[in-house]
This record gives C-alpha cells, structure tokens and sequence, in this order.
C-alpha cells in the first residue's frame, strides 16, 4: 500500500472473558489486514486490526475473524470498487483513463487489474441483477430499445458490432407504486433469437420499434400467451420529420401538424391517472387518429410507391392496431421515449469508452448499468449504493438478496473511526 496515504484502524475485538472457562484475556498479538480504500475525493489504507488474546486461566486463544472483502486480489474496499464502477459506467470514464488518474494521486493501479476487479464483481453481484431481472419481467408493460456496441472480436484485432439492450419497468406515470427498474442485457448480434430470449417468460405489452426480431413474442407459441404490441407514435413523427426536412413535401408536412395534434392533447392529460387519460384519448384523440388515417391512405395514392413519403406512411399503417392499442387503454403510452432515455447512458459511454473488450465484457458492462440505471430513479446515489452493497453482499444470505435491491435499501450506518 502506498505509504502517504493516510491510515485508518478499525478494530475487531472479541468480549473481554474466555469463552471457554470465563477466564480474564490478555492480548498476545495482533494480526493486520491493509485495505486500500476510496472515500469521496480521495484514497485511504483502512487497517483492519484483529488482536489476539490468550485466557490467564486455561491459555485458550481468542481471536475476532477479519471481514469478509468483496475480492481479494489487490485487497481493494468496497468504497474503491464503487468508484471504479461508477467512473466507468455512469461517468463514461475508460479504465485506462481512470488509471492514469489515480497515478497522479500517487496510487498505480494497473488497467488490467481494474479490468480484473471489474469481472469479479459483476459476477458478485449477478444474484442482485437477477432479482432485478425477474422483478422487470414480471411487469405488465415493458418499454424496449437498444443500441449498437463495437466490440473486439477474438483473434481479429477488429470490432464487431453487438447490442445493448434495455428493458424498462416504471409504472410511476400511471400512478401505480410498483418500483421502477430497468433490466440491461447484451447479446453478440442482432439476431432477433436473442431479444425473444430474454423476454421468453413477458406476457405483457410490449412497447418498442418496428424491429421485427420481436415479431414471434406478438404470436401465440404452443400454448405461450403473446405479448401485445404497442408502437411508438415517436418514431411515426421522426420519420415524417426526416422527409419533410429533405424534400420540404406539404403532405409531410400536414401529417406532422396532424400528428402534432395528437402529443397536444397527450401534454394536457399526461398526469391524469390511466381511466381519465383513456376517456380523454377516446374522446379527443380517436376522432384524429381515424381523420389521419383517412388523410394517409388518400396521400399514398398521389405519390410515388417509391418515395420517402410513401414509405413513412407505410411504416405508420402497417403498425395501425399498435399505434392506436393507447386510446382504449390509458395505462400504456403514446411513445417510447423512457427507452431511449435508458438507452442514452450507453450512448454518452460509448463515445469515451469506444468499444467493449469481448463478449464477456458486454455482459459485464450490462450487469453493472442494471445496477446503477435502476438506483437512480429509486432515489440512490449509485456510488453510495454500490459502496454499502459491496461491503456486505459477500456475507449476506442468497435467499435475503431482495433486502439488497434499490427500493428496498437500507443503507448500514456509518462506524465511528
């Protein structure tokens, strides 16, 4: 451990009497375990200091068991395996970038050793990203986007691409008190066996684009009920944008302003609970959307089959059934803008980190975003959250793992130094 940086004792001691014979302990020794350790701002050596006592009656040894670490290569503290983390995944920071860093605190911690305690605990904590799974899954509604990854493909020195893909659970918008989550899962293409996968066991509605890998979850499947399509309006707008900002096209442009009508209306019932803002879709919107309707198949037919144009209303009326699938049911939404917003923390990471190292890098990096995307609506401090996780998953039974979750935390208090 680095000599300047300053130290911290923390004592475990047994009971002052022998626990053999009651006898009085006198201490013969001590043994001393250096963690290097981050606070917020900078790194600290915690010495854990395990005295030793032998009884005066019947020279019974006694000593208290040092802590259980997170990892114990390089003995690095649960507040530095935070750090490490969050640098990395919440503040896009690579590990090579973080390394050079803590170099200039005087402290070297090789990329490859980060990398290595990064492994190690995101397969600690899987039993945590499982639960957070199984809760994301068990929803009613799920939002669905992903994004691509470059990574190295063995033996090649070049990328390929794979995706990160990102499962939403937050029902907070209905007024309903179910925990918001959000599940993160990589895959090495993007093969539509590997999204059905991981929503095998979704029966629910399924909020997404048109990427037809999802396309057998919406049919049933020996004996498997479907999950029920619902599109987003977002992508129908952004696709008309596009023509109208490349061809300046009127009937572009009319079905931006109709459709402009319809995110009017949901701006104003948006905080209604899901029975009001069903009436006021059937109510207002309905009529709309069958007058859009109407003006699309009339445009179609004044256009080239060919056009930008017409393959944007194609895109809208070929979805029909999961675009309207809102008005009669006010629990679901008009788009599916909380996805790409679980989206954007991988992008923003991928611009600094560039590309995952390997395919077990792309799982790890989803376990870990599991985690800390899903502490931020819960109201967490991600850093903090994993700081008081780390320290105690090590020891903490398997079949109390929901204790550890970030809407049921409950943060250890802090012992005095």
């Amino acid at each position: 451990m680095p000599a300047h940086l300053p130290r911290r004792d923390v004592v475990h001691a047994e009971a002052g009497a022998c626990p053999i014979c009651g006898g009085v302990l006198r201490q013969v020794g001590e043994d001393v375990t250096e963690i290097l350790d981050y606070v917020p701002g900078r790194f600290e050596v915690i010495r854990h200091v395990s005295p030793a006592f032998s009884c005066r009656t019947c020279e019974s040894m006694v000593q208290a068991p040092m802590p259980a670490l997170p990892i114990m290569r390089g003995q690095p503290g649960a507040g530095l395996l935070a750090h490490v983390l969050v640098s990395k995944y919440c503040d896009h920071l690579p590990l090579y970038r973080q390394s050079g860093i803590y170099a200039r605190d005087g402290v070297r911690l090789e990329r490859a050793t980060l990398a290595d305690w990064v492994g190690q605990i995101a397969g600690l904590l899987r039993p945590l990203v499982d639960a957070v799974e199984r809760h994301v899954l068990a929803a009613e509604r799920l939002h669905a986007d992903d994004t691509p990854v470059p990574v190295l493909a063995p033996g090649t020195g070049k990328t390929k691409t794979g995706r990160l893909r990102a499962y939403l659970r937050d029902e907070r918008p209905h007024g309903e008190r179910e925990p918001p989550a959000v599940l993160y899962r990589y895959s090495p293409d993007r093969k539509g066996e590997h999204p059905r996968a991981h929503l095998a066991s979704f029966t629910g509605f399924l909020q997404a684009d048109g990427y037809a890998g999802f396309g057998p979850l919406y049919a049933e499947n020996a004996g498997r009920p479907a999950a029920v399509e619902v599109a987003c309006w977002a992508h129908v707008r952004r696709k008309f944008h596009d023509v109208h900002l490349a061809t300046a096209s009127p009937l572009a442009a009319e079905a931006l302003e109709r459709i402009g009508a319809l995110f009017a209306i949901e701006r104003e019932i948006g905080s209604k609970p899901p029975d009001g803002r069903r009436r006021a879709r059937q109510d207002r919107a309905g009529p709309l959307i069958v007058e859009l309707a109407t003006f699309m198949d009339a445009a179609v037919t004044k256009i080239s089959g060919k056009s930008e144009l017409a393959s944007a209303i194609r895109y809208a009326r070929s979805r029909w059934a999961a675009l309207t699938r809102c008005i009669d049911d006010g629990r679901l939404d008009m788009n599916n803008n909380a996805a790409e917003r679980a989206i954007r923390p991988i992008t923003l990471g991928r611009k600094n980190w560039i590309f995952a190292g390997s395919d077990a890098g792309g799982e790890r990096a989803a376990a870990i975003y599991t985690l800390v995307e899903t502490a931020k609506p819960n109201g967490l401090d991600p850093e903090a959250y994993l700081r008081d996780v780390l320290g105690r998953i090590a020891e903490h039974p398997v079949n109390r793992i929901g204790e550890l979750l970030p809407w049921s935390f409950v943060p250890c208090p802090i012992s005095p130094a």
